[in-house]
């Protein structure tokens, strides 16, 4: 089970908090070129440095990004709709925070409303608000589980993650095609076994 996080603390640490200047950053960058035995002067990498700290600017833009206040407009009228909604197969593209290497796969996102419900496409931002920040799969499954069950308040929340890991395909041990799953449950879906197994053949 991954623990919670602080969304809103964490966004203003990072913010208010920061203490390397672009820079100091691009300068970061400009050694590891020199480590990896390439001169940063050449004319092709001269640019480099500040390519790659405008990459981070959107890689890591889930630090700058409070996944709650997304989830903050829901919708009551439902005509009594009583059962999962489902957001299946998104897209993400996220970074190992062991490594640094992409971990790309695909979320899906289900919950079971309690009066409420909130629009779909803040559900896969919620995904890519914590995509684009360092990760393990299992605290990001965590961590969207935890965000929607704090947020809406459904009866249930379940989170699947099926996902490419770079640190294992392309360093290491060298394994292609591989992928890792991970899923989570809160609420009826933790309690009912035969919902969970209804969601994992929606998704899988």
């Amino acid at each position: 089970m991954g623990s919670s996080i602080n969304a809103s603390k964490l966004v203003l640490d990072n913010q208010d908090n920061k203490i390397v200047s672009q820079e100091e950053a691009e300068q970061a960058v400009k050694t590891l070129i020199q480590y990896i035995g390439e001169d940063p002067e050449r004319e092709g990498l001269i640019e480099t440095p500040k390519r790659v700290i405008k990459s981070f600017n959107e890689f890591y833009a889930g630090y700058s990004q409070d996944p709650e206040t997304l989830l903050s407009k829901t919708f009551e009228d439902i005509e009594g709709y009583d059962d999962i909604v489902l957001l299946k197969n998104i897209n993400f593209e996220s970074h190992c925070e062991h490594h640094m290497v992409p971990i790309i796969g695909k979320a899906s996102i289900g919950y079971y409303p309690n009066k409420r419900v909130v629009g779909i496409s803040k559900l896969a931002r919620v995904l890519d608000v914590f995509a684009k920040r360092l990760q393990t799969q299992e605290t990001m499954t965590a961590q969207i589980l935890n965000c929607i069950d704090k947020a809406l308040l459904p009866k249930g929340t379940a989170v699947f993650i099926d996902a490419e890991h770079h640190c294992m395909s392309t360093r290491g041990v060298l394994k292609n095609d591989v992928t890792m799953t991970t899923n989570q449950f809160s609420g009826c879906f933790l309690e009912d076994v035969n919902l969970q197994d209804r969601f994992l053949k929606m998704v899988t």
